[in-house]
């Protein structure tokens, strides 16, 4: 398994390894077809730069060659502009401006995109070996044959270190069924069908935290996802704002519950929603403690 890990202030050292790992640009396509679809891999960041930086080279290094980079960043002034304009021959579009948030972001970024498939990552995630894109092909084509359009694999979180913390994904058999009452499978490197968006819209830009979920519960309501169980496609770090912000995150999986038709009542979702908020009474004593 290939990471990538170079410091920010080594560009000699990267340069060579983005010439080395991939001497085409990003949104070059080889050949595209049903069997080889273009995927489109979207990243938003601001104020990230890093573990920008490690994202960025993650997605460079993919030996699949019918890809393309889009980058959102909200108005960073931290030096992630600067990586941008660093690696512009490998990325397909990219822009720096204030938005209304991830959602807004990833919205803007569909307007640009042309591949048949869509990854969403943010800027502390990464791709987890140089084969990732090349392996979820087969899944792709597979799904593309059983008219499914949602295809998703394993994630590892990883805490501040590196260190593995857990793996997450299971089987659409086992988790299919909680999908109505809560996102039971991992959105980072999971792969969206363009049809996806055509058919439902795309991201409704009034979450904050729960429109993956609230985007994917419009099909996933009445449609299986394939779970590609040998991939493990992205590390990500444990914290991010889903991890801190579970009391919001449950409400508005309510929210999205009702905007899809479904019953208000869901005990799944209730007992989610109690430790949301025995966790949040729990950290504010925690912190009164500490003072």
């Amino acid at each position: 398994m290939l990471l990538l890990k170079v410091t920010l202030d080594s560009s000699d050292i990267t340069n060579n390894l983005l010439t080395t790992i991939n001497n085409m640009p990003i949104n070059s396509y080889n050949n595209a077809s049903k069997d080889n679809p273009v995927i489109t891999v979207i990243v938003a960041v601001l104020n990230s730069a890093k573990t920008f930086q490690l994202c960025l080279e993650s997605i460079i290094a993919q030996n699949y060659p019918n890809k393309e980079l889009i980058v959102m960043d909200g108005g960073s002034t931290d030096g992630s502009v600067e990586l941008l304009k660093r690696y512009d021959n490998y990325i397909t579009y990219w822009e720096s401006q204030p938005d209304n948030g991830i959602y807004h972001a990833w919205n803007k970024a569909l307007e640009h995109a042309r591949g048949d498939w869509f990854c969403f990552l943010g800027a502390d995630d990464r791709l987890n070996n140089k084969e990732i894109l090349t392996r979820l092909v087969p899944y792709l084509q597979k799904s593309c044959e059983q008219q499914i359009r949602v295809v998703y694999g394993r994630v590892v979180k990883s805490d501040n270190n590196g260190n593995v913390v857990r793996l997450e994904g299971k089987p659409w058999t086992e988790v299919g069924w909680l999908m109505k009452h809560g996102m039971s499978i991992p959105h980072p490197g999971l792969m969206h069908h363009r049809s996806l968006f055509e058919q439902h819209g795309n991201f409704d830009e009034s979450f904050r935290i729960a429109g993956d979920y609230d985007l994917l519960l419009r099909e996933l309501k009445d449609h299986p996802a394939m779970f590609a169980e040998d991939v493990k496609t992205v590390v990500c770090q444990i914290g991010g704002v889903a991890d801190s912000n579970n009391l919001i995150a449950a409400r508005e999986v309510f929210k999205a519950r009702r905007k899809c038709g479904l019953p208000i009542f869901s005990w799944v979702w209730s007992l989610v929603y109690l430790r949301a908020i025995f966790r949040n009474l729990a950290s504010r004593f925690t912190f009164k403690v500490k003072i």
